[in-house]
C-alpha cells in the first residue's frame, strides 16, 4: 500500500530534511541557566513578533497553558473558559490537579464566547464565592472546528475580563493559523492579552515546542513554575532551531493547508449531504458529522484504505490538514470517504 494520508492531526508533522540541518547545526547551550544561544534568540523573536515583552520556550502547549493558568492564579480561585476549550477536555484535569483552580464553563457558539456570558460568569472577590482571577480563550478552537475569533468578539471578551480585575490568558496554540485564515497580524490578538502560548509542533512542522508570551515578570515566574513541571531543559537548542526554522519557512505556507481543508470538506459533502458545511471551514480542521452512522466503523473503512482521521466518540470525525499532505492525499482521502459511506 502506498505511504499514509494522515489527517489525524497536524501534530503529525515531521521534520524536513532542511529543518533537521538546522537542527544538526544549532548552537547550543543550557537553558535553565539562560545560556543557550539559539533558544534566547527565539524567544526574542516570538516577543517581538508578538509585541510582547518576553517569551519562554516549553516542551507542550499543555505545559504552556498549565503554566500560565497557575502564575494567573491561586488556589482556590475561578477561571472562565468556553466549555469546549482545550483546557477543559484535553488537558486531564490540569487545573485543579496543578493550580487547585475551579473551572467556570460558559458556551460558546463554535468556541466563541459572547462577551456578555463571559461578564455574567465572572465573580467579584466575596467571602461566599470563588473569586474569579482568569479568563482563558482558545484561537483557532480546536474543538469548534479550528474556529477563528472575529477580532471584534475577541476584543470585547478581553475588555469585560479586564474590567472586572481579570487577568486575560489566550490559549494560542494555532494562532498563526488565525491570523493568516483572517489577515489579521498575531500582534492584534496578543495586545488584547495579558499572555498567550502558541505551537510550534501543529501547522509549523517543528518536532517539538510551544512558546509563552508576556510581560517580563510573567515570564520571570513562568520560568519558575516551567521548573517546577520538569520543563526545565538543558541543550535544547537543537528543537529551538526546528523552531525557528518553522518561523522563517512555515508560517505563510498555511494557507495551502487551509485550502486543502475547504477541498477535503467539498469532497466530504458531495459524499455525505449534511456532514458537513464547507462554508464554515476557515482554516486547517474540518469535523464531520456522520449522521448517525458508526465513527469507528468509518473510521476503520478509512483506514483500511490507508487515510487515518480522528474518531471523536460522537458519531463524528476529524481530519486536520497539514503540511505533510499533499492536493493528491486530499482527493485520495475522499475517495476513501466516498467507498467507506457507501459501505457503512
Amino acid at each position: 500500500m502506498a505511504e499514509w494520508v494522515e489527517l489525524r492531526s497536524d501534530t503529525f508533522t515531521k521534520p524536513s530534511p532542511a529543518m533537521r540541518r538546522a537542527m544538526a547545526d544549532a548552537e547550543v547551550g543550557d537553558d535553565v541557566f539562560q545560556e543557550d544561544p539559539t533558544v534566547n534568540a527565539l524567544q526574542e523573536r516570538a516577543a517581538e513578533r508578538f509585541g510582547k515583552e518576553a517569551a519562554l520556550y516549553v516542551p507542550t502547549g499543555s505545559m504552556g497553558n498549565e503554566t500560565a493558568i497557575k502564575v494567573f492564579t491561586s488556589p482556590g480561585d475561578e477561571i472562565v473558559v468556553e466549555e469546549h476549550a482545550h483546557v477543559v477536555l484535553y488537558e486531564l484535569g490540569g487545573p485543579a490537579a496543578i493550580s487547585q483552580v475551579m473551572i467556570k464553563p460558559v458556551p460558546g457558539a463554535a468556541g466563541v464566547m459572547d462577551a456578555a456570558d463571559v461578564a455574567a460568569a465572572i465573580r467579584a472577590p466575596s467571602a461566599l464565592f470563588n473569586h474569579t482571577t482568569l479568563v482563558c480563550m482558545e484561537n483557532t478552537h480546536n474543538y469548534g472546528g479550528g474556529t477563528v475569533w472575529p477580532l471584534e468578539d475577541f476584543r470585547a471578551v478581553a475588555k469585560v475580563a479586564h474590567e472586572r480585575d481579570c487577568s486575560v490568558f489566550l490559549d494560542g496554540a494555532r494562532i498563526f493559523n488565525a491570523s493568516i485564515a483572517s489577515g489579521i497580524p498575531v500582534s492584534e490578538y496578543a495586545a488584547e492579552v495579558d499572555a498567550l502560548s502558541f505551537c510550534f509542533s501543529k501547522g509549523l512542522g517543528a518536532p517539538v515546542g510551544s512558546m509563552l508570551v508576556g510581560s517580563t515578570e510573567f515570564i520571570a515566574h513562568a520560568r519558575k513554575v516551567r521548573r517546577m513541571l520538569g520543563g526545565g531543559m538543558r541543550q535544547v537548542g537543537v528543537l529551538a532551531a526546528a523552531a525557528a526554522y518553522a518561523f522563517d519557512n512555515n508560517v505563510e505556507r498555511l494557507a495551502e493547508d487551509h485550502a486543502n481543508a475547504r477541498r477535503l470538506a467539498e469532497g466530504f459533502a458531495d459524499a455525505l449531504p449534511g456532514s458537513i458545511d464547507p462554508a464554515t471551514v476557515t482554516t486547517n480542521i474540518v469535523m464531520i458529522e456522520l449522521l448517525g452512522r458508526d465513527e469507528l466503523a468509518v473510521s476503520g473503512a478509512l483506514w483500511d484504505a490507508g487515510v487515518r482521521i480522528l474518531p471523536t466518540g460522537t458519531s463524528r470525525l476529524r481530519a486536520v490538514t497539514h503540511l505533510d499532505v499533499d492536493r493528491a492525499g486530499i482527493e485520495r482521502a475522499i475517495v476513501a470517504f466516498r467507498d467507506a459511506i457507501a459501505s457503512a
